[in-house]
């Protein structure tokens, strides 16, 4: 994972210059902003609005300077509407799209939640990736570990979590294999360079269930 949790690999799928930082990235680390009918500008977490896409780093750093510099307006080449709190905006719709990818999965039988099955399911080697709330005992989660070679997510929070599994709050997730637990991470990329600064969960990564 390269900065702010983005894949660093650029091999795969289209790259895009960030209107903030200037860096060209690869489309999946980045979020993709239209101008809608009304002059406004509007955040396309899927891809999917019509219209050219203005394209900025999933940083809050990038978007809080591409919003106070009027960047947008000179990327759209006219006048726009920018929303106030536009990184807080995307944040939040951020990680109600990971934790709505997460409830898909446990519906599909590819995520559990919950100490023991965690445990288990990562003692038998049937998880890819290891989710755990940041504002959970650290003492609890230093517990778990990163299957070998899968991911960390350590920046939901137990509420956040809980929709996920239809709780009140959930504190450790395992995903299976598969693409959809794929998309999670993708996805929680993207929102880790909007939510975490500075420290890296990586330390956690590879580690073996103790």
């Amino acid at each position: 994972m390269g900065r702010g949790g983005q894949p660093k690999d650029r091999s795969e799928g289209p790259e895009r210059k960030c209107i903030a930082t200037g860096e060209v990235r690869p489309a999946e680390g980045m979020i993709r902003f239209v101008v809608g009918p009304d002059g406004q500008i509007v955040p396309d977490l899927l891809g999917k609005l019509p219209g050219r896409g203005i394209w900025v780093s999933a940083e809050r750093a990038a978007l809080e300077k591409a919003a106070a510099k009027n960047l947008f307006a000179r990327a759209a080449k006219q006048p726009v509407q920018v929303p106030e709190g536009l990184a807080d905006f995307v944040e939040a719709q951020l990680a109600l799209r990971v934790t709505n990818l997460i409830s898909l999965a446990r519906k599909g039988g590819g995520a559990v939640c919950g100490y023991e099955k965690v445990k288990d399911w990562l003692q038998k080697e049937e998880a890819s990736v290891l989710i755990q709330a940041s504002d959970g005992s650290e003492r609890g989660k230093s517990k778990l570990s990163t299957p070998y070679g899968g991911d960390f997510i350590g920046w939901l929070t137990a509420d956040e979590l809980g929709r996920a599994f239809g709780r009140q709050t959930v504190i450790h997730v395992a995903l299976g294999d598969g693409g959809l637990p794929q998309r999670v991470v993708e996805e929680a990329a993207r929102l880790k360079g909007l939510r975490v600064s500075g420290g890296d969960e990586s330390h956690r990564k590879g580690r073996k269930t103790r």
